[in-house]
């Protein structure tokens, strides 16, 4: 077993333990009330395995929902619940709390209670929101103004439904975008949901042209289905390949996923006849690995997404550590970069810390 194996595999279980120990000994019930809200917890938390392993598929929408969206979230209820516990440990080792805090104690049972209650409606209402981030780069090599709309980490299905897509598409074609440009991760990690809300009609009301490579939930919920999907709502799918559209060239790079993707050289040797040096290159990579790629093969703006910039604190602090820029504005050389948290997300519907967004690209003749 890896280390991220162990993190994202045994740390969860070790950590509900301890939640579960500390629920156990501080509400003041009889025993049978306690051992029923123990209960209750970790089944909460094991749905989100029914939804890992996609048994929602089998089941009734409403129900599949109800699942994906219990068991998601509380895996995200659980880290601020064992920091809560963990805080409150470490200041009865320094004496800053007396040991009757934490064992049958109404007061700080429902204190708890209310804190994480009102942080999770705070983080999920910031997840509704959505900031709008606006990016103006001037290049000799376009002869006109040029709009985009950038987009990642979409994660339409259970939990981003069609009416959450519906106010996505309104807010895309409020800009009068050129073109359309997202960058992987459309859909979450099943098919079924999808073609259960007709989401495809929503795509179809979009009033530019979007061009899109793939992530690595298109991989997850079965690649060759996600390329009709894409076909079928009428985005251009860019798959270590590339396209030139007015004064722009844009790449699309296959997902790392794929391990048999072409290497970026490759993909612009490929396509040198329609790579010109004259064309501002625009280059699509779902995951932000290996910046110095773009810089080599002179790409004038890469954009990607995945991180989802850890999508809560302080998980941020671990995207940040691992990706030489996990969110943001870039820059190597001449290249400049954008990493997006996303528009969307994975899971629990909650940003703590960190923002859901889409990028407005304006590029100005000099």
């Amino acid at each position: 077993m890896n280390l991220w194996m162990f993190v994202f595999m045994v740390l969860p279980f070790l950590a509900i333990a301890y939640v579960g120990w500390h629920v156990w000994c501080l509400l003041p019930l009889a025993w049978g009330w306690r051992l029923a809200a123990v209960i209750a917890m970790v089944a909460s938390f094991l749905l989100l395995f029914v939804s890992i392993m996609r048994s929602t598929d089998r089941m009734p929408m409403p129900l599949a929902v109800g699942v994906y969206e219990v068991g998601t979230s509380s895996l995200i209820v659980l880290l601020y619940v064992f920091m809560t516990f963990l805080l409150l440990d470490l200041g009865r080792l320094v004496h800053l709390f007396s040991r009757t805090l934490l064992y049958h104690n109404w007061w700080t049972a429902g204190g708890i209670t209310l804190f994480i209650a009102a942080l999770f409606v705070y983080g999920n209402l910031h997840y509704r929101h959505k900031y709008r981030q606006e990016l103006t780069f001037t290049s000799q090599k376009v002869s006109k103004p040029v709009k985009l709309v950038m987009l990642s980490d979409l994660h339409i299905g259970y939990h981003n439904r069609r009416d959450e897509l519906h106010r996505w598409v309104d807010m895309i074609n409020r800009e009068q975008p050129d073109l359309i440009l997202i960058a992987g991760d459309v859909i979450d990690g099943s098919m079924r949901p999808l073609l259960a809300q007709n989401m495809h009609e929503e795509f179809r009301r979009l009033k530019a042209p979007v061009y899109a490579c793939l992530g690595n939930h298109e991989y997850y919920s079965g690649e060759p289905d996600a390329q009709r999907f894409y076909r079928d709502v009428g985005i251009h799918l860019l798959q270590d390949s590339a396209t030139v559209v007015g004064d722009l060239c844009i790449i699309g790079r296959d997902d790392r996923t794929n391990l048999h993707r072409k290497s970026l050289g490759k993909i612009m040797q490929d396509n040198a006849s329609l790579i010109s040096h004259s064309a501002f290159r625009i280059l699509l990579d779902h995951q932000p690995y290996h910046l110095e790629q773009a810089e080599r093969q002179g790409i004038d703006f890469q954009f990607s997404g995945h991180t989802h910039h850890g999508q809560v604190w302080p998980a941020s602090w671990i995207t940040e550590s691992i990706y030489e820029c996990a969110f943001g504005s870039h820059q190597r050389g001449n290249t400049h970069y954008y990493v997006s948290s996303g528009i969307g997300i994975w899971g629990g519907k909650f940003r703590i810390g960190t923002r859901s967004e889409y990028v407005v690209v304006n590029i100005m003749p000099v």
